[in-house]
């Protein structure tokens, strides 16, 4: 996979099989399915003896009653690509040396004051961020997935999330920083809860357990909660604080820190990809919930999103720092909220170009450990980098 911020999240929506009904969930699916009680294919109902073998045909990625707990035959091979890759993309919090920032934070005279705060501020936001994605996970989304090869993306996407969420613990304990008062920012400071609130609203409906899909009011509910949470959460509410902790890295400064955000950032960029390849096939197997209405509030949601992070980059950086500021952080969330559009195949909101050239250039390189002074960073479990 090539590193490279304004093109690793592109999102490459795998089309239908030639030939297939996208409206057709008749008769055919019906021989080959799994009965399952109120409405949702859990995969836990009682077994059909005798039941007719699964058709990659038969598959769906909601309100799908083929048999989930079978993976093969595989109807998406792309979701069984990033899942293939994510397991590939395998690391651990505690092989990355923190030796120099922990020196450089305890230099009274090591970081300013605004560079201090945007630490502890990303660091406040992203360690809650994604247990609240794993939770939406696990409690919400993936009962109502129904396609076993996106399922078991999802669960290794959920594993990806409790490695973050233990990265970011393992910076702020290496920093004898608060833990008390960092992992409780979401509550304390009014623009990192204003994100966390914002998503959190997208989670209700779906972890109530009587709610299910299989009509267009439930499954657009579903599809809302999806793009606030792939399309905004990780792929708008991320970048100022990313953005923020790699300028630090760039001037050798947190190099520790900003190496697992490269690290997170890598997982993250593929975790938008499924989730935008997800939420295109559920609108190509179902364009009757893409409604004019509806692309229009899904619009609204991604203008409102980026507000919330401009709001986020006023408050951390109340001055220029780190060659950046409020204002031409704005321009590259509006870049970002744009491409997140082009992904979802509407038309873009803003009038804006990438302020920040650097970051592409920096995350073009595969080996930045020369760059950070630092020990390798193409870590891999039993092969090399996908590309």
């Amino acid at each position: 996979m090539a590193l490279n911020w304004t093109a690793l999240d592109d999102s490459t929506p795998t089309p239908l099989d030639a030939g297939d009904n996208i409206l057709d969930t008749g008769a055919a699916l019906t021989s080959r399915s799994m009965s399952v009680g109120g409405g949702i294919n859990s995969g836990l109902g009682p077994l059909e003896m005798g039941a007719d073998r699964v058709r990659a045909e038969d598959k769906r990625i909601i309100n799908c009653h083929a048999d989930v707990n079978q993976l093969v035959p595989l109807r998406y091979d792309w979701a069984w690509r990033k899942y293939q890759e994510g397991c590939a993309n395998h690391w651990m919090p505690q092989e990355i040396n923190m030796a120099a920032d922990i020196a450089l934070w305890r230099d009274p005279v090591g970081l300013s004051s605004d560079e201090r705060q945007i630490v502890e501020r990303s660091l406040g936001f992203f360690s809650t961020a994604d247990s609240m994605v794993a939770n939406n996970l696990v409690l919400a989304v993936y009962r109502h997935i129904t396609n076993p090869e996106c399922r078991q993306y999802i669960l290794r996407q959920a594993f990806e999330e409790a490695i973050h969420t233990h990265a970011y613990q393992y910076c702020i304990e290496s920093l004898d920083m608060d833990q008390s008062a960092v992992f409780n920012m979401y509550r304390e400071v009014p623009s990192v809860a204003a994100k966390a609130a914002w998503a959190l609203d997208y989670t209700k409906e779906l972890s109530d357990p009587n709610f299910c899909t299989g009509t267009p009011q439930a499954d657009q509910t579903l599809l809302r909660n999806l793009v606030a949470f792939y399309a905004v959460l990780e792929g708008i509410f991320f970048y100022c604080g990313f953005s923020q902790i790699l300028a630090l890295g760039r001037r050798n400064k947190m190099a520790g820190v900003a190496q697992q955000f490269l690290y997170i950032l890598r997982d993250e960029s593929m975790h938008l990809n499924f989730g935008m390849d997800v939420i295109n096939q559920i609108k190509r197997e179902n364009p009757q919930l893409w409604t004019p209405d509806f692309q229009r509030e899904v619009v609204a949601m991604i203008v409102e999103g980026t507000q919330l992070e401009v709001d986020y980059a006023r408050d951390t950086m109340p001055r220029g720092v780190l060659g950046m500021n409020a204002a031409s952080m704005e321009e590259y969330l509006h870049f970002i909220a744009n491409r997140r559009l082009s992904q979802l195949e509407l038309p873009q909101r803003f009038k804006a170009q990438n302020p920040y050239p650097w970051l592409s250039e920096m995350l073009d390189n595969r080996k930045l450990e020369n760059f950070f002074e630092t020990r390798v960073k193409d870590y891999r479990v039993g092969g090399a980098l996908y590309s």
